[in-house]
């Protein structure tokens, strides 16, 4: 049945209220009997780039080690290892359509595979007493998962350019009530790269704020719904009353029709690494780890900050001393523009930049707030005319914030963290706003790679907020790798 049909379809003796949502006309929709097309499309490309990344691994390594001279024993080998590495990354879960186009989670099916690949390769070695040179492993298995890596990634963007367009998506079946129902709706709905389409939600025909009677929910209706909507994933907005051996027997039930199922906990704005599900008395409780804002993880990011930033200094030397001089040469005025920002705990910092504006913007910056196309908190324009030529190209590629390397050095400041804000900008602050100081401020963040200057104030808050509460070593690399793609492009910079 299309997700189309209007509510009044629906058989009003059941308390089941099942809304569908509109589908574009456009996009095809495919019956759930059959696995949809485009998984294994993706399947067989995922597949086909594994053996291109082997035979890449496998070439660079037989030429390296043995150049034309190849003896037979390392031609069987090198023609086993292709089919060898397709085995290991499908038992690494490298082709379940759950994780297909997930990010993390298929890139680290192909790093487990990497390693179960190379423990594989030593033990057939061992148990077979044959001699396979280190150097041939050494450099084959390392080329062939960066190959794969790299191949993988180009994959899964081209599946989010089908996604945004509507095509590639999981129909889903949300379940709860109006206000968590509509919640999980607006999340699922705001990351189309993500595939996940809502073609209906139900909830109680009588949807009041009171406790739902265990029959206003029942499997058979939700069953029902998900029959009538062709749906591939049915997710649960928090709902107490739904859970236990109810949430059970609908799991079991779904599970023979090849549906999933996602339990929202209701927690947001919480990434994986700090929840867990652990057993406790016959139970599988959630925990919510704390969140790691002192200790040895933030030593060690202190110690990445500065050996870090050091490099880069070492290696932008040219281009510091460069941008010193044309700052110095293109109007009258200083070279750095210092301005006091508020860090970590609330103490206050010299922020240091490149100066990018005219000496008496700070003068002429009270006739210009009317016209500011900021967030209502942070001043921000388009065509700010205290800017200099000079200062509104170094500011496109945020070259004027090299500075803040020596602020990084100094301790002061981080690489990645929130947004260094100014002592009137906290004076505004919530009182949730306040755990932003739990860490030091950064030269990029999550507001960096999301959208810069185009942010709202309370997507910047949020995103900061966010990046506190589940702060980590990967994280931060992964932003310092996002930033760079923001600032080459200069997205939302000005």
């Amino acid at each position: 049945m299309s997700g189309a049909e209007a509510p009044d379809a629906v058989d009003s003796r059941r308390p089941l209220w099942v809304v569908p949502h509109e589908v574009p006309a456009i996009v095809p929709l495919p019956s759930r009997s059959t696995e949809p097309r485009w998984v294994g499309v993706y399947r067989w490309a995922a597949v086909g780039g594994d053996l291109l990344a082997a035979m890449l691994g496998v070439s660079v390594a037989l030429l390296t080690r043995f150049g034309y001279h190849v003896g037979s024993s390392y031609l069987v080998v090198s023609s086993l290892l292709p089919l060898a590495w397709v085995a290991v990354v499908a038992l690494s879960k490298g082709y379940d359509p759950r994780f297909f186009g997930a990010g993390p989670d298929e890139f680290r099916s192909i790093m487990r595979a990497g390693v179960g690949l190379t423990a594989a390769v030593a033990m057939t070695s061992y148990v077979t007493k044959a001699e396979i040179a280190r150097g041939f492993v050494v450099l084959a298995i390392p080329v062939l998962v960066v190959a794969a890596l790299l191949l993988r990634y180009a994959l899964r963007k081209d599946l989010h350019r089908h996604r945004v367009r509507g095509r590639c998506m999981h129909r889903v079946l949300v379940v709860g009530r109006s206000g968590p129902a509509a919640t999980l709706c607006e999340h699922l709905e705001s990351r189309p790269t993500d595939g996940f389409r809502v073609v209906a939600t139900c909830r109680p025909r009588d949807d009041s704020t009171g406790p739902l009677q265990p029959e206003e929910l029942a499997e058979p209706d939700i069953l029902a719904a998900a029959d009538r909507h062709a749906v591939e994933v049915v997710a649960i907005a928090t709902e107490p009353e739904l859970a236990g051996q109810s949430l059970r027997r609908l799991s079991w039930a779904l599970e023979q029709r090849g549906i999933e199922l996602i339990v929202s906990p209701g927690i947001i704005e919480v990434a994986g690494p700090r929840i867990s599900v652990r057993p406790v008395a016959g139970l599988s409780l959630l925990h919510l780890e704390r969140p790691s804002v002192s200790g040895g993880p933030h030593l060690m990011k202190a110690v990445f900050d500065r050996v870090v930033a050091l490099g880069i200094v070492a290696v932008l030397a040219p281009l510091l001393i460069g941008l010193a001089l044309a700052v110095k040469l293109s109007s009258p005025g200083p070279v750095l523009f210092r301005q006091q920002r508020v860090g970590r705990a609330g103490v206050e910092f010299t922020m240091l930049k490149f100066r990018s504006m005219y000496v008496d913007a700070e003068q002429r910056l009270s006739d210009l707030y009317a016209l500011s196309d900021g967030n209502g908190v942070i001043f921000k324009m388009r065509n700010d005319p205290r800017m200099t030529p000079l200062g509104r190209w170094i500011r496109r590629f945020s070259l004027d914030e090299l500075p803040q390397l020596f602020n990084v050095l100094r301790g002061d400041m981080s690489l990645v963290g929130p947004r260094p804000p100014l002592a009137e900008e906290v004076a505004l602050y919530a009182a949730d706003d306040s755990r932003r100081m739990l860490v030091k401020p950064g030269m990029t963040g999550l507001w960096q790679v999301s959208g810069r200057s185009d942010l709202s104030w309370d997507e910047s808050v949020r995103l900061d907020l966010r990046y506190v509460d589940n702060w980590s070593m990967t994280l931060d690399l992964l932003i310092l790798w996002k930033t760079v793609r923001a600032v080459i492009y200069g997205a939302g910079a000005y």
